[in-house]
């Protein structure tokens, strides 16, 4: 089965999250919650309860990014120091700890933050192509809903769209 990609635009949240709330009864089948995206003007408190919690691994990102910091951060300065011209002078320790935890930590900062803005980038799809469905009503005062499915489910999808009043549908193959 070939996917496609369909978008409804709708005069405002409440005929949008009507459609939502359509496909979560299971009257479109074919579709989770995962295969909708909502494309609005402006932040509502409502499309989280609408579309329900959804996982972010960008704290994954970031954590992975604080212990590369830490152990790559640590071996540079402990191997940059061992191997400059090492000549052991009364007692002084050739890796000294105390000056190498603090670079360590800041290492560990700069790792989680260059981690975690990829991760953000990457998660927040800025850096892919335009959507050839977009639409620039959306960013005026349209709200649009975002639907992956099969090619066999379109139907479906486009009569619960008109059921609640849909302004315009695009669709596009995936």
């Amino acid at each position: 089965m070939s996917k496609r990609r369909v978008l409804g635009l709708f005069d405002g949240f409440d005929p949008a999250f009507a459609a939502i709330n359509d496909i979560k009864a299971g009257n479109v089948s074919g579709v989770k919650l995962d295969d909708i995206e909502v494309l609005s003007p402006i932040e509502h408190p409502d499309i989280d309860e609408v579309l329900e919690h959804r996982k972010s691994h960008v704290p994954k990102f970031t954590l992975l990014g604080a212990l590369t910091g830490m152990t790559f951060g640590f071996l540079f300065l402990a191997a940059a120091q061992a191997n400059f011209l090492v000549q052991p002078q009364g007692g002084k320790p050739v890796i000294p700890l105390p000056s190498n935890i603090v670079l360590t930590y800041e290492m560990l900062i700069l790792f989680g933050v260059i981690f975690t803005l990829i991760a953000f980038l990457t998660s927040a799809r800025l850096l892919r192509k335009r959507n050839p469905l977009y639409s620039e009503q959306v960013t005026v005062d349209q709200v649009g809903v975002e639907v992956t499915l099969d090619e066999s489910d379109l139907v479906g999808l486009k009569e619960s769209f008109a059921k609640h009043g849909v302004l315009e549908v695009r669709e596009g193959a995936l």
